[in-house]
């Protein structure tokens, strides 16, 4: 009897191990992106993977631009529109939680999902799309170590750097150069506000942006002088 039971505590001791040295992996990534920008996120790679399967020569669209080069009007936009308490929560925006599974209820299937700026970057940066109680809770590890790790101006640079806007079309330059001809840092109020509505279904508001969308965008718009960005 004692035998099998010291076999599966080494088990569950190799386990342990190898999740530790998991976290210490994203912790290595996350500590090292906190000073150098990252060529590619997790999101980049699955949807070149889709894109390569209809097209093998396709490419995405991707260009780094420094946070000062980025529009002020883009980044009140999508703190307005992604999460309006960015910069006073520690990574987990409780009340927009709260108020997500409320709103949940009421329409009886998940239409909100409550998540701020910082957890849409950890899933970005290293998971994938895919919906489970095992990659919301990875997704928190990693948040807790960004908000750690990063200062708030970082965290929202690295996410307009990186976040999808279309298909193939990744960060804010890309985006801005691909719907107004536009470099990064001159997006209006009205091109800004566009942008930021289309995050959370970016490749069906690239081909569909009807009025409805349109008039969530003015309500972005008259929100975003309100809005705290760091």
């Amino acid at each position: 009897m004692k035998q099998p039971l010291r076999w599966a505590g080494r088990g569950l001791l190799a386990i342990i191990a190898l999740l530790l040295l998991w976290q210490l992996w994203f912790f290595a990534h996350v500590a090292w992106w906190s000073q150098f920008d990252p060529g590619s996120t997790s999101f980049m790679r699955l949807r070149l993977s889709e894109m390569h399967e209809t097209n093998p020569k396709a490419k995405l669209r991707y260009t780094w631009v420094p946070y000062e080069k980025i529009s002020s009007h883009l980044k009140r936009a999508v703190v307005a529109a992604e999460d309006d308490r960015f910069v006073d929560h520690e990574g987990f925006d409780w009340v927009g939680i709260q108020r997500a599974l409320e709103k949940n209820e009421r329409k009886g299937r998940a239409v909100s999902g409550g998540s701020t700026i910082s957890q849409q970057l950890a899933k970005n940066l290293f998971l994938s799309p895919s919906r489970s109680y095992l990659r919301k809770a990875q997704e928190a590890v990693i948040t807790v170590m960004i908000e750690a790790l990063w200062s708030k101006r970082r965290i929202l640079e690295v996410y307009l750097n990186v976040v999808e806007w279309g298909d193939g079309v990744f960060g804010a330059e890309a985006a801005a150069q691909r719907y107004f001809g536009l470099s990064a840092g001159r997006l209006g109020p009205a091109e800004s506000a566009r942008l930021a509505v289309m995050l959370p279904n970016p490749r069906k508001y690239e081909r569909s942006f009807g009025p409805r969308l349109a008039a969530h965008a003015e309500r972005i718009r008259a929100r975003m002088g309100y809005s705290q960005i760091p």
